[in-house]
């Protein structure tokens, strides 16, 4: 339900789980061991036994769901991005991109210098267009904030 928040979420640097699919006595169970928040649009779940801290989404909207974690976490700038965006495991800058020829598109291997791996999933990370449309995106929920 909120797959695309966790994912933005953790591109801003924040340490977010997500399971797609999990019955909510087990969610409770982990949020609870690990002192963590749930974040969610089911109204049932906050007024379940056992759950602690839980946010209510407001929204369906993507842009919306950011606003309004804006004013409740601490989003950080992608550039200082630490989690993997898939698996929320740490990135590694890598040293020697030499180690990454076989793991990315030849014009990528050729055209950039700087990568990040994730000590999880393996994905790789490079400054393309992609990163150029993240920081947009950070940059419109800032300016946002700032406006209200």
């Amino acid at each position: 339900m909120l797959g695309k928040l966790a994912k933005w979420l953790r591109i801003f640097g924040c340490d977010v789980l997500y399971y797609p699919a999990i019955e909510d006595r087990q969610l409770i169970k982990i949020a609870r061991e690990e002192e963590r928040a749930i974040l969610t649009r089911d109204t049932r779940m906050l007024q379940c036994r056992g759950v602690k801290a839980a946010v209510f989404i407001r929204s369906d909207d993507i842009s919306e769901q950011l606003m309004q974690m804006r004013g409740i976490l601490d989003i950080r700038d992608p550039d200082l991005a630490e989690r993997c965006a898939l698996c929320n495991s740490r990135l590694h800058v890598v040293a020697h991109k030499e180690e990454l020829q076989e793991l990315v598109p030849d014009y990528i291997y050729h055209n950039f210098y700087s990568f990040m791996r994730c000590s999880g999933c393996n994905k790789v990370y490079w400054e393309g267009s992609h990163y150029q449309n993240i920081r947009e995106r950070l940059g419109e929920i800032l300016r946002q904030d700032s406006e209200d």
